[in-house]
């Protein structure tokens, strides 16, 4: 309730701003979004995907880039990480307003493609007349350039922040996000902030015309999770096939798995998210979205929105296979087959109590089941009154009134780690893409050109909002 209470008082003041921030000059936008576009066609040529050892090159490119801009040597941190690395990048402020740094985050990772499949080149900035294309291109390249874009162009023309501004690149976000826990337990002083804002997901989305209709800002996310289930087998020789056969036993829990739905669940925010996005869509969707909204069991409403991949995730947990490994020879029954089920937990659930509901759901004591790695889960971020006023005010010049949505996300990012860490984390990005054109971790990943200059002077005005004194 007391977050509902905050996000209505907030659209309530919302209402009341006056013309805000004053729109940067087109000529010094155009000039850095050139300078923008030139660190994005450098780092999508860079292949920096797990166990290639490219980060840390690319953090050094980042580095030069910064002192050039005129940020001294003191002022950045290559932080080494087995083969990756992270950056961070202090802009020192004057301290006037007495408060702790903004932290800003991104991640220079990204995850493999494979150029026979693409129509471009994934390893290539490609353009046509709407979009940019390649890996990374969306997710999260994209904006790592533009946030030091965001600080060269501070730095180029002056600005001192009342408070010190803090980037953070880290290494590994698409895999184990091993570097993002580094910086949060070895290296906090570096990054203590009163709050981040995760510049990875998040954003405006745009409808088939082409028209900003909404723009999320993150404030939970659901628990990573990823568990093995095994099932084993005294093998044998495949000339003499048995019925109690390990792919057969595991074929069989996966198919249980597939018919089985974990329970509808809503919270203050996926809810908040439906009341605001129902209006917006002219379609059964929406349609849908408001019947959930009057009444969260109606069955009809449920059935609409989780037939769709964008929106299934925010109604509850979500588990699926991803990746199956087994046998040791083709002329052998398998002695062991292995299936990896990746789940997005529901926040209020621990790893534990999913495993326990997937083994249930699979009915075969008789499988081995595992926690693959150390998931992480994190509270909701409480609201930001200051955040979301910035946001609007932001906003208003590149598309006025539009309507600022909180979301839960249904991915994980870094700002989970810094929530458990106990630095509140907000996921948003100057991105304003359709839905049906998101590839990030796709084929042919793409963001609309247009989203260069809009984010460029997006951030600038966050800036201005969140990190000079008012008057």
């Amino acid at each position: 309730m007391r977050y509902r209470q905050a996000f209505l008082g907030w659209v309530l003041a919302t209402l009341l701003l006056p013309g805000a921030t004053i729109a940067a000059d087109a000529d010094t936008v155009a000039h850095y979004s050139e300078r923008a576009t030139a660190l994005l066609r450098d780092a999508i040529g860079r292949q920096t995907v797990r166990g290639a050892g490219n980060v840390p090159a690319y953090a050094a490119t980042l580095q030069d880039v910064f002192i050039e801009a005129g940020f001294s040597p003191d002022a950045l941190t290559v932080v080494p990480y087995n083969d990756t690395a992270s950056l961070i990048v202090r802009y020192a402020g004057d301290g006037s307003s007495g408060r702790k740094p903004i932290l800003l985050s991104s991640h220079m990772d990204v995850v493999p493609a494979d150029p026979e499949a693409w129509l471009r080149h994934p390893f290539e900035l490609q353009e046509d007349d709407t979009f940019f294309y390649g890996r990374g291109v969306l997710d999260n390249k994209f904006d790592v350039s533009i946030l030091t874009t965001l600080f060269v162009w501070l730095k180029e023309s002056g600005f001192v922040p009342n408070r010190d501004l803090i980037i953070a690149f880290t290494g590994d976000e698409e895999t184990a996000q091993e570097t993002v826990q580094q910086l949060t337990r070895d290296y906090r002083e570096l990054i203590d902030a009163e709050y981040a804002l995760v510049v990875d997901g998040g954003g405006g989305v745009l409808n088939d015309a082409g028209e900003a209709i909404q723009f999320q800002v993150g404030f939970a996310e659901k628990t990573y999770a990823t568990f093995s289930m095994t099932a084993k087998n005294p093998g044998g020789h495949s000339s003499m096939p048995r019925a109690d056969n390990a792919i057969y036993d595991l074929a069989r829990a996966i198919q249980r798995l597939e018919a089985y739905q974990f329970p509808v669940e809503t919270s203050e925010i996926t809810m908040t998210y439906f009341a605001r996005t129902a209006p917006l869509l002219d379609d059964e969707v929406g349609e849908a979205m408001a019947k959930l909204v009057s009444d969260p069991s109606d069955e009809d409403a449920i059935a609409t929105l989780r037939a769709r991949p964008e929106y299934v995730g925010t109604l509850g947990t979500t588990c699926i296979p991803t990746m199956l490994s087994g046998g040791h020879a083709e002329n052998a029954l398998p002695r062991a087959v292995t299936a990896t089920v990746n789940c997005r937990i529901f926040p209020g659930h621990t790893p534990n109590e999913i495993m326990r509901e997937l083994q249930r759901a699979a009915d075969d004591s008789n499988l081995e089941w595992s926690v693959v790695g150390v998931p992480v889960s994190s509270p909701a971020s409480d609201f930001n009154t200051e955040i979301m006023a910035a946001i609007g005010a932001a906003l208003e010049p590149i598309h006025p009134g539009l309507p600022i949505v909180p979301e839960m996300g249904s991915g994980t990012t870094d700002g989970a780690y810094f929530r458990a860490a106990g630095i509140p984390s907000y996921s948003l990005s100057g991105i304003f893409i359709n839905p049906k054109d998101s590839f990030a971790h796709g084929l042919n990943e793409r963001v609309p050109r247009a989203s260069i200059a809009e984010s460029l002077r997006f951030w600038r005005a966050m800036v201005d909002e969140l990190a000079t004194n008012k008057n």
